[in-house]
């Protein structure tokens, strides 16, 4: 829950209850030699933290670097990491952080206020390093280290999310003396702050990572983490059941279901953070307005676009190719977040094929003897459709798809390629259309942020990052406004109308929330710690919690993984002091940021 704190002449602090989990010291019982196993089957676009993007990156450097500030297991709630409090001055635009001295990096290196200062400021003056989250710092006016213990960011404006839950903080030390942080491939033997850190990775190989002995929290309960390369989820499965792999995620309706009551595995259906969408390229460029890729032209009809989105059968898509395990969608925020879902029925682009057909033809796009329309400049209307081919719901939805489009005169043509090359020529604008989708935290500042002409990237693909690379005036300032309203339900209906102007762009047709279906080898491990605590996600979590809290069934039998060691209860939860109440003082909402790396 969210917890709104007054503020005044007087400073709001944000201090911690502090309560130590038995884990929660370096000498931690571990159980010696015993390996979390996780099955990679997707692609790994890079270590490098200011680059990653695909969510098998994200999700490993999320074990390894903390922000200022946590989302809790519970609840998504705001927990002490780097900084064990916070405070905001009255006017909501200076923001101090204290980090407390017993904080270390995983080589025993102390961690202090400047790595926080030299992470902001690197990415600040480097566009080569604000691919991943760049779009995160555009309010940021200073950031300053007062000294060891205190960071303080100074904003150009006031804002609801808190600056403090954004980024990932890198290590002034290691990095600093890199020749070039950009093509730094981070890779082996890392430097973190989280429970785990990179030890090695090989493309042939996988990742390895160790638990961190110095984490702040205590060190894990195993040793570490393997990512085993699997060339898909069908061979992921197989080797789950013969015991290769502990835990997997990403499974398809019909893995899941085969895979129920089965002697020593666990499934997991946990509420998704996620959505999935067909991306509609509009017409890509750089932001000086410089036009790349090869999207087609006939896509910067906003009519026709709208056509596509209303030829699609959302509905369909979740009951077969989801097999209903998941929700209907409207906006990109899920339903796990009910504050700023858009929630609504009224969608004038729902699915209606006389409808696209009827619009098609009052827009100038007759139809020839075969049946496909012509566009503008008489030639027949072809489109691409991409897809990744590690996911074999993209080539079942492409099915649906095709014939769908077909029926409105529109022919389109498939093509599956790797998780990598899927986001190398999505970032461009080398597409027409292609299955995306994203993972957000609670607070959906960065989703939106990724929809503002800013965004856009240079025309190598560096620089921002863009979500379908949609640009417009109206809707940066309505960003603007939502980022900067204090007041939730005002912030909130913000939020909703962001999502309905994307909408009705048809740039991005959201066409489901789907849950994240896993399955663990509970004859090995004991229960995950899921976020949120009810119905919740053991991986694709807002943190390390599900993978910080294995316990193997060794170390605890009979015990679930909260009493044998990591206890979420006992995540430290930030509780709001109100020193003072001066007449005039207004209310904030401390919100968080979506996190930046989970693109599909």
């Amino acid at each position: 829950m969210r917890l709104p704190a007054v503020l005044a002449a007087a400073v709001v602090a944000f201090a911690p209850a502090v309560m130590t989990a038995p884990a929660a010291t370096a000498s931690s019982a571990t159980a010696s030699g015993t390996t979390l196993k996780l099955a990679l089957t997707g692609d790994i676009d890079s270590l490098n933290p200011f680059k990653a993007i695909l969510s098998s990156s994200t999700g490993i450097l999320a074990l390894q670097y903390q922000s200022l500030v946590a989302y809790g297991p519970k609840n998504n709630e705001d927990v002490p990491s780097m900084a064990d409090k916070w405070e905001t001055s009255t006017d909501g635009k200076v923001w101090t952080f204290h980090l407390p001295k017993d904080r270390k990096w995983s080589d025993g290196q102390p961690i202090t206020a400047k790595d926080g200062a030299w992470t902001f400021k690197a990415i600040q003056g480097n566009d080569q390093l604000k691919q991943a989250n760049g779009s995160l710092l555009s309010s940021v006016a200073a950031v300053e280290a007062k000294d060891d213990e205190t960071l303080v960011i100074t904003l150009k404006a006031p804002q609801a999310p808190n600056p403090g839950t954004q980024l990932p903080i890198m290590p002034e030390h290691v990095w600093s003396k890199v020749d070039n942080p950009a093509t730094f491939t981070n890779d082996k033997d890392s430097v973190g702050s989280g429970p785990f850190t990179v030890a090695s990775y090989d493309k042939a190989a996988g990742v390895t990572m160790k638990s961190n002995p110095y984490y702040w929290q205590g060190k894990a309960k195993i040793d570490g983490i393997t990512y085993a390369p699997y060339k898909n989820s069908d061979a992921a499965v197989q080797a789950l059941k013969t015991g290769e792999v502990d835990l997997i995620s990403g499974l398809t309706p019909a893995q899941y279901k085969a895979l129920q009551n089965q002697p020593g595995i666990t499934t997991n259906a946990g509420t998704g953070r996620r959505y999935q969408a067909i991306g509609i390229n509009a017409g890509t460029q750089t932001p000086d307005n410089t036009p790349i890729g090869d999207g087609s032209p006939a896509l910067h009809d906003v009519e026709l676009r709208r056509a596509i989105v209303m030829a699609i059968d959302n509905k369909t898509l979740l009951d077969k190719v989801l097999q209903g395990l998941g929700q209907e969608a409207t906006g990109e925020v899920p339903l796990a977040y009910p504050q700023y879902n858009w929630d609504t029925t009224d969608l004038p682009l729902k699915y209606n094929p006389q409808g696209a057909n009827e619009l098609l033809d009052k827009a100038g796009y007759p139809k020839g003897a075969d049946g496909i329309r012509l566009d503008k400049s008489g030639n027949p209307l072809k489109l691409r459709l991409m897809g990744r081919n590690t996911d074999p719901t993209h080539q079942q939805m492409a099915d649906y798809v095709k014939p769908w489009l077909k029926e409105i005169g529109i022919d389109v043509s498939t093509v599956m390629k790797s998780s990598a090359q899927v986001n190398d020529d999505s970032t461009v604008g080398n597409y027409d259309l292609y299955f995306t989708g994203w993972g957000m935290g609670p607070d959906p500042d960065f989703q939106l942020s990724i929809n503002t002409c800013a965004s856009r990237p240079n025309a190598d693909g560096t620089g921002a990052t863009s979500e379908n690379n949609y640009c417009s005036p109206e809707f940066d300032a309505l960003f603007k406004s939502q980022h900067e309203e204090l007041d939730q339900a005002k912030r909130s209906a913000l939020v909703k109308q962001g999502q309905e102007m994307i909408y009705n762009a048809a740039v991005n047709n959201v066409m489901y929330y789907a849950n994240t279906l896993e399955a663990y080898r509970s004859d090995k491990f004991q229960p995950f710690v899921t976020q949120p605590e009810k119905g919740g996600v053991i991986t694709g979590q807002n943190g390390p919690w599900g993978y910080y809290s294995a316990t193997p069934v060794s170390m605890a039998t009979g015990t679930d993984a909260a009493s044998a060691g990591f206890n979420p209860a006992a995540v430290v939860v930030p509780a709001v002091v109100v020193l003072a109440l001066a007449a005039g003082g207004f209310v904030l909402y401390r919100r968080r940021s979506a996190t930046a790396g989970d693109r599909e």
